[in-house]
């Protein structure tokens, strides 16, 4: 029986709300508890950790490619810390979630995270240095012990030398003094490219790299939550390993992407009519998603695994690193 386009809409948003726990968020969940003071009960506290002498804090950095789950993973465990739900002093979390938004600048970041602190309003006439000492006296006020940029790597697009060393002291400077803050930053491979160019900010971040999902290791853990999602949509799902490898392929080898792509073919198969979810439900979504032909579809092309599939923004920057190394190394040897 064909379901209502109301009933369709629950179906999905129930889908796309339900969280499956990856290793991911178990390890990003022991990072954050590691980083935290623990009470005389065993009990962890909202006081970040202090090292070197008590001077400063660490952080987290999170890498992985676009729409493999960072975000999901990252605010479910801050809301799922007790320590950090409420500073009764202002009613709200000790945590800040602040997505960072291209092409950033010291000074568009900060008037962002002031925003985000209660300051409506910056002057156009206030200086870097005093914006950042700005948010540093508000996320003293406001008791944030965990501060989380969102897809970080944005931070560092700037064509200038100077405005990336700049970047990396306001890191450095936010995980000191007498109000520091355990720093979150989520973002792609680019952001591990980049923040390793400075070793100091480097030392204070533990990584958490997801592994990619790969053909044969993960066929059946993919292939039980396929029937575990059809299933709460009401459907069969009628699909191979085949099916389930080119998923893989399709999703960049990423979980949360193949998530992405099976909900978008239950929706193909509920508005079809259908009982069924079959492997023409997976062609007809991803197509849909990818813009592309029928002999560039994953799931239709019978030489799949020839098909490329890059992610657009590291590739372009990729091409551009590059062509900035080659041109550095012409200029040494020009020297």
């Amino acid at each position: 029986m064909s379901k209502t386009a109301y009933e369709i809409a629950a179906t999905l948003k129930m889908l796309r709300n339900h969280h499956v726990v990856t290793e991911r968020d178990r390890d990003f969940e022991a990072l954050l508890a590691d980083l935290l003071e623990v009470d005389e009960q065993g009990q962890l506290t909202h006081v970040p950790i202090r090292e070197t002498g008590g001077t400063e804090t660490r952080g987290i950095t999170l890498i992985e490619g676009s729409g493999g789950g960072k975000t999901t993973t990252i605010l479910r465990a801050l809301r799922g810390c007790p320590p950090l739900q409420n500073n009764p002093e202002t009613g709200l979390p000790r945590y800040l979630h602040v997505k960072v938004e291209s092409p950033a600048t010291l000074r568009s970041l900060g008037a962002e995270l002031l925003r985000k602190l209660g300051v409506d309003t910056v002057s156009e006439r206030a200086k870097v240095y005093e914006i950042r000492a700005m948010v540093r006296h508000r996320l003293a006020v406001m008791g944030i012990s965990v501060l989380w940029l969102d897809e970080a790597h944005d931070m560092f697009k700037s064509a200038t030398s100077a405005e990336t060393d700049n970047m990396f002291k306001m890191l450095k400077s936010l995980m000191q003094g007498e109000h520091p803050v355990i720093l979150v930053l989520s973002g792609t491979e680019r952001l591990s490219l980049i923040t390793s160019i400075d070793a100091q900010v480097n030392r204070r971040f533990s990584k958490l790299r997801p592994a990619e999902l790969k053909f044969g290791v993960d066929n059946s853990r993919l292939k039980s939550l396929v029937e575990f999602y059809a299933r709460k949509a009401e459907l069969k799902a009628e699909i191979d390993e085949d099916t389930v490898v080119r998923l893989i392929h399709a999703g960049r080898h990423r979980f949360g992407r193949c998530v992405r792509i099976l909900i978008g073919a239950i929706r193909c198969a509920l508005q079809d009519g259908s009982d069924k979810l079959r492997q023409e439900h997976f062609e007809i979504a991803w197509g849909r998603e990818e813009g592309c032909d029928i002999a560039q579809n994953v799931f239709a092309a019978s030489d799949w695994q020839s098909i490329e599939l890059a992610d657009v923004d590291d590739e372009i920057y990729e091409r551009e690193r590059a062509a900035q190394q080659k041109k550095s190394r012409k200029k040494s040897k020009a020297a």
